[in-house]
């Protein structure tokens, strides 16, 4: 018979013994569609928080029986998995929000204008992340906003950008503009008269949530070459005061000592070009992050059917263990053209690693958040 106090002492440890049982995957929580990946997330952090028992003092330690398979997560190696392995919650291209307005069809990964997800409304300070196609003689036409940093990654097409600070500007394939709104701006983004009649211009309009509110409206752009992307992921984007980060207008990719677009948040991001059966690989520092396979063989809607390679590119999307393609792969998913997959990074200095699965060359854009 327990006495009453060590009663009361189990009952304490209740939380505790759920928290282990989870971190070493004695109860299984089934993962369905509708599942809010920030919810998920947040029980791996419980996960995460319980692996320094194995570094405890023995008399604490011995307060739970840990059972064997702890060892395993606590052997050091180079291609052996770390303590705290990536996890990875995938974001299918057909449970985005989508509208097609006939002039501009778009997909939304977070809530935004008539879309309303709970379980999806912003991913660290990843507020937006729409893919965009406006037909010829279309557009945005003259709007306002204020606080959010935006940014434009035109993948087809020429888009025309106008704004209340004087800038008039055409964007094509390459081209990355960064707008820090602050305190308020105006502008249009449409497509342009020189933008050729028979294709929508097809970009990806991405905004976060800087750290400082009623900044100054500040405008930049950078062009990144295919050539520079080829097989390797950019530094497209990063934090103002981060290394290679300079404060100026206009660049032209990295040659120039120009590199990425400054922005006002704890945000990196990567773009790349991957051919078929080539990988890139990049270490994730931000505590989240985001992948994004751009739909480059064209528009469609709906789920994209098992084995059919005429839907566009794959990629397997992982954690990798060791140097290069001899590393030893961890966990991962696979994905098609517009998913793309929430990553948690607890350790920090995880290493991500996109492999191209199929023959068909892909686009990525990558998130490194905090």
């Amino acid at each position: 018979m327990f006495s009453k106090s060590r009663l009361w002492i189990h009952i304490s440890l209740i939380p505790l013994y759920i928290t282990l049982a989870l971190y070493f995957d004695l109860i299984h929580i089934p993962s369905t569609p509708s599942s809010s990946p920030i919810l998920e997330l947040a029980l791996l952090k419980l996960r995460t928080a319980t692996s320094s028992i194995a570094t405890l003092p023995l008399p604490l330690s011995k307060l739970v029986a840990l059972p064997s398979k702890s060892l395993s997560r606590t052997s050091a190696s180079s291609s052996t998995p770390p303590l705290n392995p990536m996890q990875f919650t995938t974001r299918k291209s057909q449970d985005r929000g989508h509208a097609d307005h006939g002039w501009l069809k778009t997909f939304h990964t977070f809530s935004f204008a008539m879309y309303h997800s709970p379980n999806h409304t912003h991913f660290g300070p990843l507020r937006v992340l729409n893919e965009d196609r406006i037909s010829p003689n279309t557009g945005f036409g003259t709007h306002s906003h204020r606080e959010f940093e935006i940014f434009s990654y035109v993948v087809q097409g020429e888009l025309e950008h106008k704004d209340s600070m004087g800038n008039t500007e055409i964007l094509k394939r390459g081209h990355i503009q960064m707008t820090s709104a602050g305190t308020g701006i105006s502008h249009s983004e449409k497509a342009a008269p020189s933008s050729p009649h028979t294709h929508d211009v097809h970009f990806l309009q991405i905004w976060s949530l800087p750290h400082t509110p009623r900044l100054t409206p500040k405008y930049y752009t950078r062009f990144f070459s295919d050539a520079e992307k080829m097989n390797r992921l950019v530094r497209v984007v990063a934090p103002v005061r981060s290394k290679g980060v300079e404060m100026v207008r206009d660049g032209d990719g990295e040659g120039d000592g120009q590199g990425p677009a400054p922005v006002n948040s704890q945000l990196t991001m990567y773009a790349g070009l991957v051919e078929g059966g080539r990988g890139v690989e990049v270490k994730m520092e931000g505590r989240k992050g985001y992948v994004h396979v751009v739909m480059q063989s064209g528009y469609r809607y709906g789920a994209v059917k098992e084995g059919d390679e005429s839907e566009g590119g794959r990629v397997w999307v992982g954690e990798v263990h060791g140097d290069g393609d001899g590393g030893v792969k961890g966990e991962g998913v696979d994905l098609n053209e517009g998913d793309g997959v929430y990553i948690f990074n607890p350790s920090k200095d995880g290493v991500l690693r996109v492999e191209n699965v199929g023959d068909v060359l892909v686009e990525v854009l990558v998130f490194d958040l905090e």
